[in-house]
């Protein structure tokens, strides 16, 4: 193996491979004899084909091909050897001027390194871990729609305020029609309500998504739409009316309650209200900690100075995808994807200083408990050892699942080193205060 490395600067290098005639001809020279022996031609048996016809045929392409092979390999094996942290992949320096017949060839390749850094996850400041509660409010409407669930249904041909509404949401630029049943509790403005009343079956309400929901995320269920688009979103709906009714509400007593939650489980408005906070709050701890963990992505970012090589980067955009990239457009890609690959390099860096680690064992347990709870919400309450394990060896079977299920165990490894070490004050708000505190709502 002959290879060079020449350093530009801390960031930037130069990587020269040196090969010889020796290192290939004798490959080409065993490989035209098989063609040889293999090849027929018209006025030429079986193995008859003399060399000379077989080299002009073979030698360039097998040439090139040897070359090629012996490049990869030396490259391969010096940064293994070397250890280097590369970004993206090596580029050639084209030469002109090569003399493709000289015993001796050298190529060049421009390579990217990763920066070295140090994370202080003990530095972060200002950062605060939200407690969401459920507050009386809260359990009082969560209560309500349990009546309603449970409640006497009956068909209205005109709209009345508390009717409920079935029907489908529509935007064709958007290419929106997803069906949906309302509640109108669930609108952020309950003047939303207004402009159904007096409306029938096959009526059509326009509706403007801006400040719909508290909660932007709604529209993500509502409206079939992706995460990417429903901040801010602020598009006109069309809901066309399909079904409207009216719901006489269940009785708080000992029939609902065994309904809800099991013969005897729960004998009052006081146990209702406690498991519900209960429940809801187990919910909460999850978006909780989404955000404590997109905040703490923010301040890393914000607070980890180092340098990337750009001008490199720009060059290797160009070269990857399907279609090659103008530099304008590489330009513009590249500051579309530097804050995502500044992330990549402080979450490496995270994960190798704290030895965050994920064994096949981890991962079963955890892709054991995500099908089980999968199952209890079907009312498989408790299933076998066998059906689940079985199912997980389906789910770790494909590498696309295991995948998404390593980011998620990883996800929590992360959240559990920031809490552990990451100072943040604790504050508790109910959950329209977190949407404010989140959202700016």
């Amino acid at each position: 193996m002959n290879v060079t490395r020449t350093d530009i600067d801390d960031l930037n290098a130069v990587i020269t491979v040196a090969i010889y005639n020796s290192d290939y001809t004798y490959k080409i020279n065993s490989m035209m004899k098989e063609y040889q022996k293999q090849t027929e031609l018209p006025g030429f048996r079986k193995g008859t084909v003399p060399m000379s016809i077989i080299e002009k045929k073979y030698r360039q392409p097998l040439f090139l091909d040897e070359v090629n092979k012996t490049i990869q390999t030396d490259l391969n094996k010096y940064f293994q050897q070397e250890k280097l942290d590369l970004l993206g992949n090596p580029l050639p320096r084209v030469n002109e001027n090569m003399d493709w017949s000289a015993e001796k060839l050298e190529f060049e390749f421009e390579i990217g390194l990763a920066p070295s850094f140090e994370i202080d996850l003990d530095g972060l400041e200002n950062l605060t871990y939200y407690k969401i509660i459920a507050d009386e409010k809260m359990l009082d409407e969560q209560l309500v729609r349990m009546q309603k669930q449970f409640g006497k249904m009956s068909a209205n041909t005109v709209f009345e305020k508390g009717n409920d509404v079935s029907g489908t949401f529509r935007n064709e630029e958007m290419n929106i029609d997803s069906p949906a049943t309302l509640s109108f509790d669930v609108f952020k403005d309950a003047a939303t309500e207004d402009l159904f009343v007096g409306k029938k079956v096959g009526d059509v309400v326009t509706l403007n998504t801006k400040g719909l929901f508290a909660d932007d995320h709604q529209l993500m269920d509502y409206l079939k739409v992706s995460h990417d688009q429903v901040h801010g979103l602020d598009i006109n709906v069309d809901f066309t009316i399909e079904e409207i009714n009216s719901t006489e509400p269940a009785e708080l007593n000992q029939e609902l309650f065994d309904k809800l939650f099991g013969e005897g489980n729960v004998t009052s408005v006081e146990e209702v209200k406690a498991r519900i906070k209960e429940d809801a709050e187990k919910q909460f701890e999850g978006q909780a900690n989404q955000k404590f963990l997109n905040d703490v992505t923010e301040a890393l970012l914000e607070n980890t100075k180092f340098d990337l090589p750009a001008e490199f980067l720009k060059k290797w955009i160009q070269t990857v995808g399907e279609k090659k990239l103008t530099p304008e457009e590489a330009e513009a890609e590249y500051a579309r994807s530097e804050n995502g690959l500044r992330y990549q390099l402080i979450e490496s860096k995270v994960m190798s200083s704290n030895n965050l680690q994920i064994n096949f064992e981890e991962l079963k347990a955890y892709a054991a408990e995500m099908i089980k709870m999968q199952m209890a919400q079907f009312g498989q309450m408790d299933p076998s050892t066998a059906d689940v394990d079985g199912i997980v060896a389906r789910v770790l079977g494909n590498q696309e699942e295991v995948k998404r299920l390593s980011d998620q165990v990883m996800s929590e490894k992360m959240l559990a080193l920031y809490k552990s070490k990451v100072k943040a004050a604790t504050k508790e708000l109910n959950y329209q205060e977190f949407v404010a505190a989140s959202y700016g709502e």
